[in-house]
């Protein structure tokens, strides 16, 4: 199914976010040094800071309370699980942790994606999905990678 326009600037930020699991998945296969964990950890970070903590603050206050379910509450579970592993990163960044990170981030954008947003359009009025589209734009941060 096509992406509604209210859920592309997320869909956008998911891409981002799939984006830091393939570089930091690559980068760290051809090289687990602790210089370069350190510096795959400091970006997993900045792109927390920058995105992704916007990412869970609009989801959980304008997008999840329009289709509360048992998939929302673990997809915010899901959130303080990242901010976890963020949290580990910024004090013993491990190879490990980071690809803990990725996998998590990479399953819980495609649940997102895949059964979140779906059932979204499928099952929010035309009318509910445009006052969320306007709501998300009003928060959203767009990032160019």
């Amino acid at each position: 199914m096509l992406r509604d326009p209210s859920l592309i600037p997320l869909s956008h930020q998911h891409h981002n976010g799939l984006s830091l699991c393939v570089l930091t998945e690559r980068s760290l296969k051809e090289d687990a040094s602790p210089d370069n964990v350190a510096k795959l950890a400091r970006k997993a970070i900045d792109r927390y800071e920058i995105e992704l903590a916007n990412h869970f603050q609009i989801e959980e206050e304008i997008l999840f309370p329009a289709c509360e379910s048992a998939l929302t509450a673990e997809l915010r579970a899901e959130h303080r699980a990242l901010e976890g592993l963020i949290g580990t990163l910024r004090t013993a960044p491990a190879a490990a942790v980071l690809t803990q990170f990725t996998s998590l981030l990479r399953g819980h954008i495609r649940k997102e994606e895949n059964d979140l947003f779906e059932a979204i359009q499928k099952d929010v009025s035309r009318e509910t999905l445009d006052a969320l589209g306007r709501k998300i734009e009003e928060k959203v941060i767009r990032v160019c990678l």
